[in-house]
C-alpha cells in the first residue's frame, strides 16, 4: 500500500540543497505521457481551429490544404490517444506520486492540502506548503484536465465515426451520435480547446511559481523525472510506509 506525499510544516527549515535528497519523482512513462499530450494537443488545436475556420487561402487549384490538414489532425489525434491511455496505465501501476489516489481528494489531509493552495494563491497565506509530487490542488485540477481529455476523445471519435465507415468506430462510439446531437458534440469538442489554451498557461505560471518558491528543481524534473526533496521529508514518507506494511 503506497503513501501519498504530505506537506510539511512552515516551521521547518527552508529549502536548501544542503538538505535535500534528490529523489527520482516522474517516472519515464509520466514524462513521455506529457510531453506528448502537450505536442499533440498544439497540433490539434492548429489543425482543428483551421477546420473549424479555414485561414489559409490555397493558391492552386490542386491544393488540398483541408485534407492535408485533417489528415494531420486525425494523426496527431491517435498519438494524444496514445498518450492519454499510457498515463491512464500509470496511474495504477506507477509510484506513489504518479498513481491514482495521488490525484483523487480521498484522504482528509489531501483536503487540507487544497486549502492551503487556495489559501497561497489568494494572498492569504505568505509561505507556500511544500510536496514531493503535485499539490492536492494542482492534482485535482489535473484530474478534471484528464476528464475533459476523455470526453474531447469521445467526441472527437463519434466525430470521425460520422464520415468514416467502420464496423469498430461504430460498436464502440456509435452510441454518442444517437445520445447526443452531432452539432452539438462538434461544438464540445471545439470548446474543450479552449479550455486547454486556459490550462496551459496556468500551468506554466504555476510551475514556475512552485519551482521557484520551493527551489527544488521542478521545472528541470519534467526532464529529468529528478526533484530535490528535504531530508525530513523523505524520513517521514519512509516510516509512513513502515506503518502502512
Amino acid at each position: 500500500m503506497s503513501v501519498p506525499a504530505r506537506s510539511w510544516s512552515e516551521s521547518r527549515a527552508p529549502y536548501a540543497p544542503g538538505n535535500s535528497v534528490r529523489t527520482y519523482v516522474w517516472e519515464l512513462p509520466v514524462r513521455v505521457s506529457h510531453w506528448f499530450i502537450f505536442l499533440s494537443v498544439v497540433v490539434l488545436s492548429f489543425t482543428g481551429y483551421y477546420m473549424h475556420n479555414p485561414f489559409i487561402i490555397a493558391r492552386s487549384s490542386t491544393a488540398y490544404v483541408m485534407g492535408t490538414m485533417r489528415f494531420i489532425h486525425l494523426l496527431a489525434a491517435s498519438v494524444f490517444i496514445c498518450a492519454f491511455l499510457l498515463r491512464i496505465y500509470w496511474f495504477f501501476v506507477g509510484n506513489e506520486w504518479s498513481r491514482w489516489d495521488a490525484f483523487v481528494p480521498i484522504r482528509r489531509e489531501q483536503w487540507r492540502g487544497m486549502g492551503r493552495m487556495v489559501s497561497y494563491y489568494t494572498f492569504f497565506r505568505k509561505n507556500i506548503a511544500h510536496y514531493v509530487g503535485h499539490n492536492a490542488l494542482a492534482a485535482i485540477t489535473y484530474m478534471l484536465m484528464f476528464t475533459l481529455m476523455f470526453i474531447e476523445i469521445l467526441t472527437g471519435l463519434a466525430l470521425y465515426s460520422y464520415t468514416v465507415s467502420s464496423r469498430v468506430l461504430t460498436f464502440f462510439i456509435g452510441w454518442l451520435p444517437r445520445l447526443i446531437d452531432i452539432s452539438h458534440l462538434r461544438l464540445a469538442h471545439f470548446c474543450i480547446m479552449f479550455t486547454f489554451f486556459i490550462f496551459v498557461i496556468h500551468h506554466v505560471y504555476s510551475a514556475v511559481l512552485v519551482s521557484w518558491e520551493e527551489r527544488n528543481a521542478l521545472i528541470e524534473s519534467i526532464f529529468t523525472g529528478y526533484k530535490f526533496v528535504p531530508e525530513a521529508e523523505i524520513q517521514e514518507s519512509k516510516a509512513a510506509k513502515r506503518v502502512s506494511q
